[in-house]
């Protein structure tokens, strides 16, 4: 579904991303392991058209997204949910997620049955619904962020560090959900630090360092692996 092709990303005299190439799979869900700066959210947002890359291919199925604005991306079914949220907080719940349906919204019936399943994947938020959204909490904010990409209808959701500042019990029902939608038939691709939770869930993981890929394997090769345990999972 997803094919990268040794794609270089530069700002300005600094390489950000080196001879890159990886591939998502119809149906899976594959992890992107790395510590912070590794360049995990520079390589999501290349794939979304928010920064050009300076070499390189970047094709879903027989589209070439190289150059394509972020919209025509979305269009395409690639949508990404950014690190940190990035909600509008003045805004309530319900205006979040329909910003989500923007590029489909002439569909509005499309736009009803996507609201509705996403509300069944996230009961809380139809309670929440007229609340600013700045005023939840952090994984009800999360929750809000998936749902706003769902609302986009992706076929491949790119989740950017969704644990990140949660609590332990949070993160579990958030890793819980991540896996259903997967179930439910969305590719997902899934960058993150916590590396044994994301592991548990996915079927293959990535692992990149300073910009480069240097590591791949199915999930049971990834948690057996010695690097891997002592580099991200601990003892």
């Amino acid at each position: 579904m997803l094919q990268l092709n040794h794609l270089d990303v530069c700002y300005g005299s600094f390489k950000a991303l080196t001879d890159v190439s990886m591939t998502v799979d119809s149906g899976e869900l594959v992890v992107l392991l790395g510590a912070n700066g590794a360049g995990k959210t520079t390589l999501f947002n290349a794939i979304s058209g928010l920064i050009r890359p300076a070499a390189g291919d970047i094709r879903f199925e027989d589209t070439q997204l190289n150059g394509m604005k972020a919209s025509a991306v979305v269009a395409q079914g690639v949508v990404q949910c950014a690190e940190g949220r990035k909600l509008f907080p003045q805004m309530t719940v319900m205006q979040n997620l329909m910003m989500g349906a923007f590029v489909h919204r002439r569909d509005r019936q499309g736009n009803k049955q996507r609201l509705n399943e996403v509300l069944a994947l996230f009961p809380i938020l139809e309670d929440k619904a007229q609340q600013p959204a700045g005023s939840l909490s952090g994984g009800q904010q999360q929750m809000v962020a998936i749902g706003r990409a769902l609302m986009s209808r992706p076929r491949l959701l790119m989740l950017d560090e969704p644990s990140l500042g949660l609590a332990p019990l949070v993160v579990r029902q958030m890793f819980d959900t991540i896996k259903k939608i997967n179930s439910l038939g969305t590719t997902v691709l899934l960058a993150e630090q916590n590396a044994f939770a994301a592991l548990k869930i996915a079927h293959r993981a990535y692992v990149m360092e300073n910009g480069r890929l240097v590591m791949e394997g199915d999930r049971d090769a990834m948690l057996g692996n010695e690097q891997v345990r002592k580099a991200y999972i601990g003892a």
